[in-house]
């Protein structure tokens, strides 16, 4: 490694120092003749030659050539502007782009570690394969097993292991990609399209998308009445602005579960939707779901042209009851989508979900 960065201090040093020669070169021949009226003179030749191969017609001929020939003598008239270069500016130049160099190498060796040995991904993954998989992180497994699944490309088991790793580090997008692939495979298996259902809303952010209604569908038609296929079958429907459906989906589906957690939370839901207030939340939900709008206040910060990302967080706010920042939100996206009657609607119906508005 610091013999790498003793060859690329020395090539740009002296790829420095020759454009500094190049522009030395030009400097000493700032006397010579403008390029200009020999450049008109060309483009006069130019029109010609077009107008004798039918190209142009006598009328855009005759129009082109009289402005080529008024530049030609604006050129011609014109004061030569002859430049030229500091000599003693071309040495701190020089100096400079040799310094550039030598002062990353002395950061490097001191904030560095240029003992710190080469780690070829080949290598980190033959090491990882052959480990156990208990001492390895998320996406070290998720890489043992694309290469497993590489092989192996007909087997359903390794791509749905492989939507788990992908999920478990952090990819929701990987994840997807791979549980599509187990879907295709083994579409007998219930199990896996509420795994891609669920995958499908983490990469969508928290909603309910086309891919995730479609996976949650195909996992009730194989395991009907499944209840975290309705609960979010019904939040499909909320989000599309069919409230009464989706109230009437979670009520049937509170009525078919025992007392307990996913009870509570579905009538939490319920609550939610008629605007009423919401209380015993599971704590850890709560916090997912605080973390999920929080990623995307993220995103319309850093790309704030998403009309559907500022209607989902306006309404996000309003459900939490976070009356602050949901009117934040509504002033700015009305302010950005003045002109959209119909966003300006949503942004109208997202805010109401909160009663206190």
């Amino acid at each position: 490694m610091l013999l790498f960065w003793c060859v690329a201090g020395v090539l740009a040093a002296v790829a420095a120092g020759l454009i500094l020669l190049r522009s030395a070169g030009a400097s000493r021949e700032a006397g010579a003749l403008d390029p200009a009226p020999a450049l008109y003179r060309r483009q006069l030749s130019e029109i010609d030659d077009l107008a004798e191969r039918g190209l142009m017609g006598e009328a855009e001929r005759s129009a082109a050539h009289a402005e080529a020939g008024r530049r030609l003598l604006a050129a011609t008239d014109a004061p030569v502007q002859s430049w030229g270069a500091d000599p003693g500016a071309r040495r701190v130049a020089l100096l400079a782009a040799a310094a550039a160099p030598a002062l990353a190498l002395a950061l490097y060796l001191s904030l560095g570690s240029p003992g710190t040995a080469d780690q070829p991904y080949a290598e980190r993954l033959a090491r990882w394969q052959g480990a156990d998989l208990n001492t390895l992180t998320a996406p070290e497994i998720a890489a043992v097993l694309r290469q497993a699944v590489a092989k192996r490309p007909g087997e359903a088991e390794g791509f749905r292991l492989l939507g788990l790793a992908e999920n478990a580090a952090n990819n929701p997008i990987a994840a997807v990609r791979a549980l599509r692939s187990a879907a295709a495979l083994a579409p007998e298996r219930p199990e896996v399209w509420l795994m891609l259902g669920q995958a499908e809303v983490a990469a969508a952010g928290g909603k309910v998308n086309a891919g995730a209604q479609a996976a949650f569908e195909r996992r009730l038609a194989l395991a009907p009445g499944d209840p975290t296929a309705r609960f979010f079958l019904a939040g499909a429907k909320a989000d599309a602005g069919r409230t009464g459906e989706a109230i009437a989906d979670l009520t049937a589906l509170a009525s078919d579960l025992p007392d307990g957690e996913p009870r509570q939370q579905v009538r939490a839901q319920i609550a939610r939707l008629e605007g009423k207030p919401t209380l015993g939340v599971d704590p850890q939900q709560l916090a997912m779901i605080e973390g999920m709008v929080s990623g995307l206040a993220a995103r319309l910060a850093a790309n704030p042209d998403d009309a559907e990302g500022w209607v989902r967080l306006v309404r996000a706010y309003a459900v939490m009851g976070d009356t602050g920042k949901r009117d934040a939100a509504y002033a700015s996206a009305r302010a950005r989508y003045a002109k959209a009657p119909k966003v300006l609607e949503q942004l109208d119906e997202a805010a109401r979900a909160d009663v206190n508005r």
